[in-house]
Formats: C-alpha cells, sequence, structure tokens
C-alpha cells in the first residue's frame, strides 16, 4: 500500500559557531510522492504526481476543477484500478471515475497530454482556452461576512493540524473553514507536495459531502495564490481564498472578475485584502 510518509537514513552535517563540523546518521520521514493516473470512462485523462492518501477526493476535486462536474450524482463509479508495483502488491496509483449518463465527456483538448508535477496545477493543458475555467456557481453574492481576526486565526488553526507537514516539513496544506459565532471552524484539511492538489483534495471532500457549492467559507492555503487556487475556488463556489503568502497578478484579477474575496500575506496580525473587502469586517 501507498504511503503518505516514508522514512529514510540521512547523514547530518552541522557547522558549529567555532567552524568544527559534526556529522551523525539519523533517520529522517519524508513525504511521499507517486504519480496517480486518472481514468475517465475508461480512457487516460491525466497522470499527477501527488502524496498519497485521499485519492478519491484528489480524483473528484479535480474534475471540479477541470470544468468536468459540479455534483456528486454526475459520478457514477469511483474505485481504484489495476495496477501492481515492483512486488506484485496493488500499488493504488490509478483512479477510475465512470460518469453518470447524460455527464458529456471532456473534450479531447481538456486532456492533459503530458504529466502534471506536484507543483504545476495546469501544466500539460493543451490550448490557453483551457486554462480558463466557467464555473457552475456565481460567488459574487455570496453573504459571507467574518471579521479580521477570525481571518488572521486561519492560518495558526490550519498549521497546527497538520500533522504530515510536522513529521516531514515537505507538503502544503489547505483547509475549508466556516465562519460562526465562536470563530472559524475548520471543516476539512487536506495535505500534499503539491499545492493544487492539496486545494482539489478539499475540494473532492466538499463535493462527496454535497457541501458544493461551498456557501459562507473560506479557503486557506499555506503557501502563495496563484490564478490556479482562485480558479479552483470559483468552480467550487468557495467565495474567499486567503493565502499566507502573495497573489500573483492573475489571481488578484480572476478574484476580482469572480466576485471572490482574495487575501494575501495573512500571518500574525496583519492581513492584506485584494479583492471584495466589503467581506471583512474591519471596523
Amino acid at each position: 500500500m501507498v504511503r503518505a510518509s516514508r522514512r529514510r537514513r540521512v547523514t547530518r552535517v552541522r557547522v558549529q559557531d567555532d567552524g568544527a563540523i559534526d556529522v551523525d546518521a539519523r533517520a529522517d520521514t519524508i513525504a511521499g510522492e507517486e504519480p496517480l493516473e486518472l481514468r475517465l470512462n475508461g480512457r487516460p485523462f491525466t497522470v499527477t504526481m501527488r502524496t498519497p492518501g485521499d485519492d478519491f477526493d484528489l480524483a473528484a476535486g479535480f474534475l471540479v476543477s477541470e470544468g468536468v462536474i459540479s455534483s456528486m450524482d454526475q459520478i457514477a463509479t469511483l474505485r481504484y484500478g489495476p495496477g501492481v508495483d515492483a512486488d506484485g502488491r496493488a500499488s493504488y496509483n490509478i483512479v477510475e471515475v465512470g460518469l453518470a449518463p447524460g455527464v458529456a465527456l471532456p473534450d479531447t483538448s481538456a486532456e492533459r497530454h503530458v504529466y502534471t508535477s506536484s507543483s504545476c496545477g495546469i501544466c500539460g493543458t493543451a490550448s490557453i482556452d483551457a486554462v480558463t475555467k466557467a464555473s457552475s456557481f456565481d460567488v459574487s453574492g455570496d453573504r459571507l461576512r467574518l471579521t479580521a481576526a477570525q481571518l488572521l486565526a486561519m492560518p495558526d488553526a490550519l498549521r497546527a493540524e497538520q500533522s504530515l507537514f510536522s513529521s516531514t516539513g515537505g507538503v502544503h496544506a489547505a483547509g475549508l473553514f466556516a465562519v460562526g459565532p465562536d470563530g472559524p471552524e475548520l471543516l476539512c484539511l487536506r495535505e500534499d507536495v503539491g499545492r493544487h492538489n492539496a486545494v482539489d483534495k478539499v475540494v473532492g471532500w466538499a463535493l462527496r459531502e454535497g457541501r458544493l457549492p461551498a456557501r459562507g467559507t473560506v479557503l486557506q492555503v499555506s503557501g502563495r495564490a496563484s490564478f490556479e487556487l482562485v480558479q479552483k475556488a470559483h468552480l467550487a463556489g468557495i467565495p474567499a481564498l486567503a493565502a499566507v503568502s502573495a497573489p500573483s497578478s492573475l489571481a488578484v484579477e480572476l478574484a476580482e472578475e469572480a466576485g471572490i474575496t482574495l487575501a494575501g500575506f495573512s500571518r500574525g496580525r496583519s492581513v492584506n485584502l485584494y479583492t471584495r473587502i466589503d467581506r471583512v469586517v474591519t471596523d
């Protein structure tokens, strides 16, 4: 069975203040990274590098992010496909999705003709036009309201639950928060070597739980806010995206166009609000 992390013997070298060098061998925990092939109605659709675990969430969320589906009833079957490792054991590196009757297969131009690395969410897209996807959900009228203090509490709440990061230091995280009278509530957290995979896993969880569109929620991510992450939020009906690092210019443009609240550099006691700042109470 594939694992989210593995143990390996490493040699650690440390330079002391006086210039002396210490060398010792020890066990280290490293994040898992393996390919996952997604097959759609029996046809290869894409291969992505991911941290094993929550693979069904990843597959379902990826199809939402590609604009293929927007509700769980559009999936008829979701299962692991055949495949074995070098020892003849099931690899769990193939997920087969069967679309429900009447759900159209995506155009072949949407297929990923090269594998998607863990650091790129749109690598392999066949055309520039295929990069921008139309969402089934309008988030511009979402009634989400939260205080700046609630928004700033989310990164620490996310970090406190990042068990894989705590043991490896090598994964991104995404969390979906609801906002209530007692503060932000973490609904779902997923970790992965790819930040876009972590988001897809969260979106896939929401889809499988019947929570799309994810009204009144905030998607908190551990890294930067790229165009693709804003688009994934839009396609999932999430009205707000917050990142601990910077957004890109295209991310800001898409968030403004879609009506998404976009926050960056959300850490400590400050946050930058780029779009739809009316949802954040600052007085």
